[in-house]
This record gives C-alpha cells, structure tokens and sequence, in this order.
C-alpha cells in the first residue's frame, strides 16, 4: 500500500485519486519527461503530470543544461501538472528563480500549474495561461490511514517493535492520536508558510492575499486578477511573444 507518509503540494481532485486507489499500489507518478527541446535560442523544458522528488532533480539538470548552453538565450518551462511532493519543491522552485538573472524564463501553462507545479511557475519572470487554464492551489496536505479495522476483520494481528516511544504514531495499523494529529498539522502548517512566502516574494504579491486563496484554484482571468498570472495566451502564441521579445533584444 502507497501510503502519504510524506507531505504533498497536489491539486485536491489529483489527492482523492489517489487515495482511492492506495490500495493498487498505483505511485504517485512514473517518469515521463523528456530532453529540453531547443527552438530558435529558446530551450523548452516539459513538466509534464504529477511531481515526484526525482522529476525536481530531472528539471534541475536541464535547467542547468539550458543556462550552460551558449546557443539558448531564454528558456520556457512548459507545464501541464497538478503539482506533487514537497520535498524537493522549494529547492528547485529557487534555482528557477536565481536563474532569472542569467537568462529569460517564462513558464508557459499547457492548461494548468498547480499547487508543487505553480511553485515553480512563480518562480520564473512571466506565466502565461491558457483561456481555459488555471493556476493555484497554494498550500499542502498530508494524510493517515487507519487500517486496524480491516486487520482485524481479516484475522490479522500485526506487533510492531520500535525504538522511541513516536516511532509509530502515523503507522496504519493504530489509530492517530490528538498528539500525533496536531505534529502533522503543525508540518503541513509550517510547509505552507514556507509556500506562502515563496510566491509572495516571486509574484510581489502580500503573503495576506496568497494566504486567502486558501488553496483554491482559479482559471485564467481570474489568476491573473489576483497576480497568479500575467498573461493569457496559448502555448504557441507564448512561444511566439518569446521570440519576438529575444528578437527586440538583438
């Protein structure tokens, strides 16, 4: 059983998934990106589906394979993903934005950038988004499962021998405590201060304002209202504004 015993950034409705099918062993994501695609001096990097910890280190070698590039001369973050584990999310969410200083990077939305995915989107210098896109859900979650009514009707005992006395309060074999409860709300607490923080800076947005989306998503017009998003465009016509503005530079 795939259990969360780690904190997620994930869209709501990408959570429930998953959770239904714990039970499958379905993971959260499997590997599915690809090289950075080099179109006229512009390095187009895929984050593509649900995040796991080692996508982050797959676009962060890329990234860095795109600044060392003397040939490329911006690069675009093409993202279509409902976000996905924390660990790993603030790290390259600021070595997207300390890149800013070397070389153009926009992130051009093929639909949606959510929750762990619009982390790194805010990090770049301009978003655009799709008519019917989005952007949002700005916060985390993490769950607990308690399976000791199906061992016991399964005619399971399960004896646990740990060391240190919380080793095994968010096991799935007793029930959470109010202690443990509060532990792991004070964790996803922290991690989503630690969100609020990152955005507000990268959007020059309050941290009030983030904060009072409460993790909602928001479509095109209204992320931009709310300075998710700068501008609504297709892929193709991001692309294109791209070029044009490396071709004013020259």
């Amino acid at each position: 059983m795939n259990l969360p015993s780690f904190p997620l950034a994930l869209r709501p409705d990408h959570i429930a998934l998953w959770l239904v099918n714990l039970d499958k062993d379905i993971p959260l994501a499997k590997s599915n990106f690809f090289a950075p695609e080099i179109i006229q001096n512009i390095a187009i990097i895929p984050i593509q589906g649900p995040l796991e910890q080692f996508h982050y280190s797959i676009i962060s070698a890329a990234l860095q394979a795109a600044l060392s590039d003397t040939a490329v001369k911006a690069i675009a973050l093409l993202i279509n993903s409902p976000g996905g584990v924390v660990n790993g999310m603030f790290d390259l969410a600021e070595e997207i934005y300390s890149a800013r200083s070397q070389k153009p990077i926009w992130s051009i939305l093929d639909d949606g950038a959510y929750s762990a995915a619009y982390a790194l989107a805010s990090s770049s210098d301009f978003i655009t988004v799709p008519k019917a896109g989005g952007v949002g859900s700005i916060g985390t979650v993490t769950a607990h499962i308690d399976i000791t009514q199906q061992l016991e009707n399964s005619g399971i005992k399960l004896t646990t021998v740990s060391y240190g006395d919380r080793k095994t309060e968010r096991y799935p074999t007793s029930p959470l405590s109010k202690e443990a409860k509060a532990r792991m709300q004070e964790e996803v607490d922290f991690l989503g201060e630690m969100f609020v923080a990152l955005v507000s800076r990268n959007r020059n947005v309050s941290p009030q304002k983030i904060r009072n989306t409460q993790a909602l998503t928001y479509f095109a017009e209204e992320g931009i209202r709310l300075g998710l998003a700068d501008q609504i465009a297709s892929p193709r016509e991001a692309i294109s504004a791209m070029l044009a503005l490396l071709q004013e530079r020259e």
